[in-house]
């Protein structure tokens, strides 16, 4: 993606299930489960670069010695940072000791059973360490101890920070981190409450108890309570102090989780292919996590998925398969790949099918597969024409003139590399725009001047900036009779509020498109409208808010919208004709058939809440407020 955007968060799990002194003789290390941790945290850096986090939780510790142990960072290179921190505290220590399981776990932080590691891109405000995950609940009892983290975003915020002050509660700050770790810390206190009471009424004693409360906490209670009323798209990890632990999905499957177990571990992670490379297992084995429930993890049983909430329709975020997970996935790179062939036959019009001119490239590395996919769908084309023209020779065709037609082939180059990532140090706008137009470096010679069209793919455009004020500028200097910017994506026309950062309307190229051309168009009155209808839709609740926001774009073709929009981002002064292509989002569908979450395309949440940001969102642009509608 050439217009940066920061996204989901990531997480990791391990629960070991046997004690440490069998990793260490099975595996030849009792820092088995720390070792996992880091290779699953470095293979999901991709999601989150603001900063990360580190939990350990040690089982049937004895009362006296700490059994939770938490490091954070916020630097750019948090995961190497923490784990230098955390093997630190295990130098100076003698062979013998590094090898003994048991006198580690005894003496030693950062050795227990149950892991919970988080990587962090923030969706709005600052990059502090307090702003990383996870967070800690903490309490004399274990029982009533809890550490959270989780890839999310809740979108009724404000209205959960209500109940939770009417229930008694003051939360220190109205966000959706802190009302997740309140409102579920709650529902546990008042379990652990109700089995305190009843072991006590049984005539147990209080020290005896502890342990009791701890077998039977009922964890699928706390979360069907505590997740009633969430409105938003997550995959909420937690640990209790006991030693149960649990990741719960949004009832939409909206933001990923993938988990495995066997008679050693549980693990969990955002991506599929993380837990395939860190513990070397075929695709099979990996399990999703079905929306609407949790994987309950009992300290001394096995994981089991459990309902918390009643499942709707599936719309799991098609942007996950399109740039933010990795592509070494297996679903995941074909479906790039098909992406980008279902754009050939679009491409070809769009040129003439005149191949013989034009040269095709990618912008940036991320659509490197979608390019591969186009490129295999325009040399089906060729080989048609390549067919045709042999066929046209007849029976008496030379060797030589069928080897000239099957000479031809599609031109593929490399025309731009991504020099560096320039630092923002200078404060003229004008000469920092200068140094932005250098981000990207072109290879010369690569385009015939005047003569080919070249042809770049990218995986979405979202606010074009990147696009005008770079890209474009450098192709250019190609001599590029026409250049052509395809996205693997549809249009982005409205905000997302599950996790990505992308909460304003104005910031998107298409939405200044539409509202381009109902002002040429002489609209101003229906934009007006347009305004109303959404205040009104900000005082529903329930399931009738519909989104006002639509008909802005209902109003125009998509090709009418892509016209505008290559308006906006051609920059002055460059020679080349410019020409933007997007995919449908039918096509998004063919390629991505399991992730059908679309509404930052289509405008259809699959939350009332989501609906409301959209609302919102038109509400902040109209009034001219430059904020978030989350």
């Amino acid at each position: 993606m050439s217009d940066a955007i920061k996204h989901e968060c990531g997480i990791a799990l391990v629960k070991l299930k046997k004690p440490l002194s069998f990793y260490a003789e099975k595996y030849g290390t009792p820092f088995y489960a720390m070792n996992k941790m880091y290779l699953m945290m470095e293979k999901q850096h991709n999601r989150g670069q603001d900063g990360a986090g580190l939990a350990n939780i040690k089982f049937d510790v004895q009362p006296g010695n700490r059994y939770l142990f938490r490091k954070r960072s916020a630097s750019t290179k948090a995961i190497q940072e923490i784990f230098k921190s955390v093997q630190k505290k295990f130098k100076g220590l003698s062979k013998a000791q590094l090898a003994d399981a048991d006198w580690l776990k005894e003496h030693m932080p950062f050795t227990g059973e149950l892991w919970l590691g988080h990587l962090r891109y923030g969706t709005f405000g600052g990059n502090s360490i307090d702003s990383c995950h996870p967070f800690v609940r903490q309490n004399n009892w274990m029982t009533r101890t809890l550490v959270t983290a989780g890839n999310f975003n809740l979108t009724n915020v404000g209205e959960l920070f209500g109940k939770l002050v009417e229930l008694g509660q003051h939360p220190k700050e109205i966000a959706d981190t802190v009302t997740v770790l309140e409102k579920i810390g709650h529902f546990q206190d008042m379990e652990v409450e109700k089995l305190f009471r009843k072991f006590k009424d049984e005539g147990f004693e209080n020290a005896e108890i502890s342990g009791m409360i701890g077998r039977e906490l009922d964890v699928q209670r706390i979360l069907q309570r505590s997740a009633n009323d969430w409105d938003g798209g997550y995959a909420m990890v937690g640990m209790m102090g006991h030693g149960d632990a649990f990741v719960l999905r949004d009832p939409s499957g909206i933001r990923p989780a993938f988990y495995y177990q066997d008679d050693e571990v549980v693990v969990v992670a955002s991506e599929r292919p993380v837990i395939q490379t860190a513990f070397n297992l075929a695709l099979e084995d990996i399990q999703e996590l079905t929306p609407g429930h949790a994987l309950i993890m009992k300290k001394d049983g096995d994981a089991e998925e459990m309902l918390v909430k009643t499942p709707l329709k599936k719309t799991s975020c098609s942007f996950e398969r399109i740039y933010f997970s990795r592509g070494s996935d297996q679903d995941i790179y074909k479906e790039r790949k098909q992406l980008g062939n279902l754009l050939a036959e679009r491409v070809i019009n769009e040129i003439g099918g005149n191949l013989d001119q034009t040269v095709f490239s990618f912008i940036p590395n991320t659509a490197e597969t979608a390019f591969y996919g186009l490129i295999k769908g325009v040399e089906n084309f060729l080989d048609q024409i390549k067919a045709k023209k042999i066929h046209a020779l007849g029976p008496n065709a030379s060797l030589e003139q069928i080897t000239e037609i099957l000479s031809t082939r599609t031109s593929i180059e490399k025309v731009a590399i991504k020099d560096a990532k320039l630092r923002t140090f200078i404060t003229s706008d004008n000469d920092r725009d200068d140094l932005v137009a250098h981000v990207y470096d072109v290879t010369y010679g690569t385009i015939r001047k005047g003569v080919d069209s070249l042809v770049v793919i990218d995986d979405s455009i979202v606010r074009g900036t990147t696009l005008k004020k770079s890209i474009l500028k450098i192709l250019d200097r190609l001599g590029p009779k026409k250049i052509v910017v395809v996205s693997s994506a549809p249009q982005i026309r409205y905000p997302d509020c599950y996790g990505i950062d992308m909460a304003r309307l104005w910031d998107f190229v298409a939405f200044q498109a539409a509202i381009s051309l109902h002002l040429e168009r002489g609209n101003k009155g229906f934009l007006e409208e347009v305004y109303h209808r959404a205040k009104s839709e900000l005082l529903k609740e329930g399931d009738d808010v519909i989104n006002a926001v639509q008909p802005v774009y209902d109003a125009f073709t998509d090709t009418e919208i892509e016209a505008k929009i290559a308006e906006l981002l051609t920059p002055k002064g460059i020679g080349a004709e410019v020409q933007i292509i997007f995919q449908s989002i039918a096509n998004l569908h063919k390629a991505c058939p399991g992730h059908t979450g679309d509404w930052y395309f289509s405008g259809n949440y699959p939350t009332p809440g989501g609906m409301k940001v959209a609302n919102r969102a038109y509400v902040n642009y109209f009034e001219g407020r430059n904020e978030r509608a989350y």
